[in-house]
């Protein structure tokens, strides 16, 4: 195979982050996440959906002042699906590289190009899990919600809702999270939190506010739905 450095001939400057995302640190996920990146490993960030995951990823773009390339996948999507008959194993060790099959090429990755892959160890199926041989390739960052304090600086921020009402938002969060023991799949996000703040924030009552964003998308089934109406009450 013949191989030439990774350049898209698309302008990259269109992938940059152009306006720094409101983050909050809460570990040491920054001086790691800078500490691969120089040393050029590639990083898997695990964590429940919605817990700043990918805000993180831009965070850390635009400090780095990277274009960020962004790729959705889901649980049907295959590894043919995201790269054709490519193979990614060779990007995430210290080859480097993307050999492309049909072309007889290997394209390689610049001194800059990172590898970072996100992913909810709750959630995929046992079929859909990532194997062992694919999580050794990556350092890894777990992430989770954030500290009370941390989620309501982020809600009152992110939806311009009093630290009052951030803090009931937080309040009930925390209770609902604790509905996974009784049959939730998913706890509440901090998405989720901050999209009822804004509902609030723009003349929603609070309960309708709560149903919308917070009962309603995390379960169809009415007795647990029921039940974060509870605590939505016992909480507002």
């Amino acid at each position: 195979m013949s191989s030439r450095p990774f350049a898209p001939e698309a302008d990259i400057a269109q992938y940059l982050v152009q306006q720094a995302p409101y983050y909050v640190p809460v570990h040491q996920e920054v001086e790691l996440f800078e500490t691969a990146y120089a040393n050029q490993l590639p990083v898997m960030l695990k964590g429940p959906t919605g817990c700043g995951k990918s805000r993180f990823v831009q965070y850390m773009a635009h400090r780095l002042k990277r274009p960020l390339i962004t790729v959705a996948c889901h649980e049907d999507v295959t590894a043919s699906d995201l790269v054709g008959r490519y193979l990614l194993h060779p990007l995430t060790d210290a080859r480097r590289i993307l050999p492309i099959e049909k072309k007889a090429e290997l394209l390689e990755a610049g001194k800059e190009f990172m590898l970072v892959i996100s992913y909810n160890p709750g959630y995929q199926s046992v079929v859909k899990e990532l194997k062992q041989s694919t999580k050794q390739r990556f350092i890894a960052v777990d992430f989770d919600y954030p500290p009370p304090d941390v989620e309501a600086r982020i809600i009152q921020h992110e939806s311009g809702v009093s630290a009052e009402t951030a803090a009931a938002l937080v309040k009930i969060g925390e209770k609902v999270r604790h509905l996974k023991q009784h049959g939730l799949e998913e706890g509440v996000s901090t998405r989720l939190l901050v999209y009822a703040g804004a509902l609030i924030q723009r003349g929603i009552p609070p309960h309708s506010a709560c149903e919308a964003a917070i009962a309603r998308p995390l379960t169809d089934d009415l007795e647990i739905q029921r039940s974060i109406r509870e605590l939505v009450s016992a909480v507002l």
